[in-house]
């Protein structure tokens, strides 16, 4: 369902013509590139997409993205420091996802593992 809701996010961001875009500070825009994509793809990790597809798929919608929001009527234009933001969301969220994963095995393998107590019960703690 996030998955879902970070692909019409991006359609709404990157497709709404340049009169809807709000004023911000510099820099701001390529922000939210970056955010974008990394939103994108945590969340279509987490929704059970295999990186390699998911990966190619975002690597190919960034530069895309871009083309359309110059050749559509929308009175954008493409920057090439905008498909380097998307890139960098896309590199980060992998880089956040596997450090998660990294950790949470940590994590996992120095719990202790139950074993059976001669009387059968099952004992958490460790000898």
């Amino acid at each position: 369902m996030l998955f879902t809701i970070c692909c019409v996010a991006s359609a709404v961001i990157l497709f709404t013509p340049s009169s809807g875009v709000p004023t911000a500070p510099p820099g701001t825009d390529k922000l939210v590139h970056l955010a974008l994509f990394l939103a994108l793809t945590g969340t279509g990790q987490l929704a059970g997409a295999r990186s390699g597809p998911l990966v190619t798929t975002l690597v190919c919608y960034a530069p895309l993205s871009e083309l359309l929001q110059a050749a559509l009527p929308i009175r954008r234009h493409a920057d090439p420091l905008d498909l380097a933001a998307d890139l960098a969301g896309v590199l980060t969220a992998l880089a956040l996802l596997r450090l998660t994963r990294r950790s949470h095995l940590r994590v996992s393998s120095r719990r202790p593992r139950a074993t059976r107590s001669r009387s059968g019960m099952i004992d958490g703690s460790a000898d």
